[in-house]
């Protein structure tokens, strides 16, 4: 499969229909991906980007249906983890010297993942490829997300290779954001910012403006994973730079585990206090061992605030509480209030504990936290309606 982008630009990745999960397990692909490679065809032609390793075969029998591969002149490379390299070895066995365009930390990458010395050439910011009438400019973008990751523009066509930024992780029959559903769209769009770029926030506010001072003009982004933007390119750069700015909405999201539902109990009827207190503030409720952890992260990413509950269990937390707090911690999130709460029956540790996990997050302690014993009664749960009233106000 294969289908032009634009003139002189044709897309060779790969749509994964099936795959579930990406970096391991740790995030969600509930709707695929796509691995997206494109070649540029001019006087001379250029390859940027490969496929996900097992998908090497197919990459490599459809490019031979595309194109003669020894008419490849140039590979780019424009981020060496394994969604976008994966086939590289596969391409180097057949095109053996070729040169690889990279920046001096994808060789690093490169070579120990694939332990090959390939012919790679190292670019930085500003320096070009020409390819005959139209140029690649190579723009580095370290940690968006990987201390590799670069960008490429194509002069004339105006287009924008940009790897990983600008992504998302959907599977569609249609390529360009204008064809697909628009809530499908950026749902999964703001999913893949606040799970994978938020700890860069302040580099990607950086690399934005650093690009727009380039003054290139911009008719199409062409991401690595997901739709490409043709219609309005520039929406998506907005939203990157609203979502970079500390981005939060008028919303508290309560994320809890429960072993005999009283720190359930105490979730619902604290989110009630809030919902009374200030009608329009978005409650959501989320019990993190029953629901996927990567849009409990989105609703996080979207709050003001965020409250987390667990019984105690051992003089400790829930696991699933304890690893959802410790990816909270890892992504960095910017501008937030937290406060823990918990149903107990011996010790009680469970709140200073969540409250303890929340600070080393970066977030702001609203209070010293809350929690019921045993089994909460009426009263019990009148006062976990005051607490979530009482939380209301403050957050005005």
């Amino acid at each position: 499969m294969s289908f032009t982008v634009c003139q002189g630009v044709t897309w060779v990745g790969k749509v994964d229909w099936e795959v579930r999960t990406f970096h391991g397990e740790e995030y969600s692909t509930n709707r695929g991906t796509s691995y997206n490679a494109y070649l540029v065809r001019d006087q001379k032609t250029a390859l940027i980007d490969t496929v996900w390793g097992p998908h090497a075969e197919e990459f490599m029998a459809n490019l031979r249906q595309e194109i003669d591969l020894d008419r490849i002149d140039f590979i780019i490379a424009n981020h060496a983890e394994s969604d976008h390299s994966g086939a590289l070895p596969a391409l180097m066995r057949a095109l053996p010297g070729k040169p690889i365009y990279c920046t001096a930390n994808a060789v690093k990458s490169l070579k120990g993942h694939y332990h090959a010395d390939w012919n790679f050439q190292v670019v930085k910011t500003g320096d070009r490829l020409s390819l005959g009438q139209r140029e690649l400019i190579f723009v580095e973008a370290p940690m968006l997300h990987w201390p590799d990751t670069m960008f490429c523009y194509l002069t004339d066509a105006n287009v924008l290779f940009s790897n990983d930024a600008f992504g998302q992780h959907l599977a569609s029959q249609h390529p360009f954001n204008d064809l697909v559903d628009q809530c499908e769209l950026w749902q999964e769009a703001i999913k893949y910012y606040a799970n994978i770029l938020t700890p860069f926030s302040k580099l990607v506010d950086k690399k934005i403006k650093e690009f727009v001072g380039l003054g290139l003009p911009l008719e199409m982004i062409c991401p690595s994973h997901g739709v490409i933007w043709r219609q309005e390119p520039l929406q998506i750069v907005t939203k990157y730079a609203e979502w970079a700015a500390d981005y939060q909405e008028n919303q508290v999201t309560l994320v809890y585990d429960t072993m005999w539902d009283g720190t359930r109990r105490m979730a619902e009827a604290i989110a009630q206090g809030l919902g009374q207190a200030a009608p329009e503030l978005t409650v959501k409720l989320y019990n993190c061992a029953r629901n996927d952890w990567n849009d409990i992260l989105t609703e996080v990413f979207k709050s003001k605030a965020v409250l987390v509950g667990s019984p105690t269990m051992n003089k400790g937390i829930l696991f699933s509480v304890a690893g959802l707090l410790e990816i909270i911690r890892g992504l960095q999130f910017k501008g937030k209030r937290a406060a823990a709460f918990g149903a107990y029956g011996w010790s009680g540790e469970s709140v200073k504990i969540i409250s303890g996990r929340l600070q080393e997050a970066g977030l702001t302690l609203l209070d010293e936290g809350h929690r019921e014993l045993w089994n909460p009664d009426d009263p019990s749960l009148e006062r976990c309606l005051e607490y979530g009233r009482n939380l209301a106000a403050e957050l005005k």
